[in-house]
């Protein structure tokens, strides 16, 4: 079973450039998720016209997160109780991000700049069903 610091691990690797793709996503299917809740729901995001589940590997990484949000939101944002769902990396993938009907990825470990990384709705990731670059020759082929 995939845990918190493999998947980190997995990130560290592809982001010097080694290490396989596949197993990196490989590695968020078999891997626990935090994400924290937000009016209700899932705290996600808006960027580049994908809707962004954010999601945290542990919860040190969820508090990090959360002092960061202080910056932007003032004191109480850290203090604040910060309510979350576990999902396995694989339901997140198969499940919630189709569930969202607009173009959906995973966000990993967003508060970290040197340990993040962006699972977008592309084949390999999402179900094809639900990847914006299903309908292009050749997506999600190695090069």
């Amino acid at each position: 079973m995939g845990d918190g610091p493999a998947l980190v691990e997995r990130i560290a690797e592809r982001r010097a450039g080694v290490g396989d793709p596949r197993a990196l996503v490989g590695e968020l299917r078999r891997t626990l998720v935090l994400v924290p809740f937000d009016r209700g729901g899932l705290w996600t995001a808006e960027f580049g016209g994908v809707r962004w589940v954010c999601g945290f590997t542990d919860e040190a990484a969820l508090t990090r997160f959360a002092e960061e949000r202080a910056v932007v939101e003032g004191a109480g944002a850290a203090a604040r109780s910060w309510e979350y769902a576990v999902f396995r990396g694989a339901r997140l993938l198969d499940e919630v991000i189709p569930a969202m009907g607009v173009p959906a990825g995973v966000a990993v470990n967003v508060a970290d700049p040197d340990g993040s990384m962006l699972f977008p709705p592309v084949v390999g990731i999402v179900p094809d069903a639900v990847a914006v670059d299903a309908d292009v020759p050749g997506a999600g082929q190695q090069r």
